[in-house]
């Protein structure tokens, strides 16, 4: 069941990613704000399902141990969700999936882990089409800063960088929190409950910021046209269900969903071509393409 669950994990999220970009209208000034509210209201909705349906003993102090890391996840998801509003998702979403990669690079840096040849290879090929995608935005190919004018051309382009750092020291403190039950900040859990208190925290965290997010929507007294919220809702029952399907694919066998949802990266680029019908230049989808390899290729290194 595993198995299934791990193309389930892939799937759901290429759609989250697809419905993120619908979404995130680049006229609707607070879009990725109305994001972050539908997607803080479905999380929470699953984690009050999970403390009424699961005995986890999850303790409420829990919620603060976790915060740093919840805070992490939920700032970098609206960076991206701003970043969704002018960049092709063609460009946004891989470049997020080298969070992986940043963490790595944590791990080596105030872990003293040591990186294997293949390892630093894959990194290499990640950066070198990071750079190349970077090398084109720069130079007018894409026409983006004729549109948004190039201070913020900039902004959108740095949404996607932003993400990946945040997200990659989200994952990094998440080795000091999930690694160890004997050493993890939170308490009252065990082997079998640690994840599942983690992500209810996450979860919980999400639905407060949301109902924030949304007081202030509300004294700006922005509305919520139902028709232009579809995406985002679909977006938010996605990602939480791609979310639970994840603890799943990865307590069978980590070490091989981890690479192939990893490819979640691949499907997003399948998605945003057929449905969305975004058009790169040849050399994008070339420096693209190296992004998706190294991705793709430190994923399988690193779950061996």
């Amino acid at each position: 069941m595993w198995f299934v669950f791990t193309i389930a994990t892939t799937l759901l999220w290429g759609l989250a990613e697809l419905f993120y970009k619908k979404g995130a209208l680049p006229e609707e000034k607070y879009s990725h704000l109305k994001i972050c509210v539908w997607v803080g209201l479905v999380m929470g909705l699953h984690a009050v399902f999970t403390l009424l349906t699961q005995d986890i003993g999850y303790d409420p102090v829990n919620l603060l141990k976790y915060l740093p890391v919840s805070m992490l996840y939920i700032v970098s998801m609206a960076f991206s969700y701003f970043g969704m509003r002018f960049l092709e998702e063609s460009i946004s979403d891989p470049i997020e999936n080298t969070s992986g990669a940043i963490c790595s690079l944590l791990c080596v840096i105030f872990l003293g882990e040591v990186l294997e040849i293949p390892s630093i290879i894959s990194i290499l090929v990640i950066v070198v089409g990071i750079l190349g995608v970077g090398f084109l935005e720069g130079h007018g190919t894409t026409k983006r800063s004729d549109k948004l004018g190039k201070k913020m051309a900039i902004v959108a382009f740095m949404m996607p960088f932003l993400y990946a750092i945040l997200d990659a020291v989200g994952s990094f403190l998440d080795i000091f929190y999930l690694d160890e039950v004997e050493t993890s900040p939170l308490i009252g859990i065990t082997e079998d409950t640690i994840e599942e208190v983690a992500n209810t925290s996450y979860e919980l965290s999400f639905a407060f910021v949301a109902l924030l997010i949304f007081i202030f929507l509300k004294a700006k007294k922005v509305k919520f046209e139902m028709p232009k919220q579809r995406d985002k809702l679909l977006a938010a029952v996605c990602e939480t269900a791609g979310q639970f399907t994840y603890v799943f694919a990865m307590s069978g066998n980590g070490a091989i969903a981890a690479p192939i949802i990893s490819s979640v990266c691949v499907v997003s680029l399948l998605l945003s071509r057929i449905v969305l019908k975004e058009k790169l230049t040849v050399k994008q989808y070339i420096f693209i393409g190296l992004v998706i390899i190294g991705i793709l290729s430190l994923a399988i290194i690193e779950g061996e």
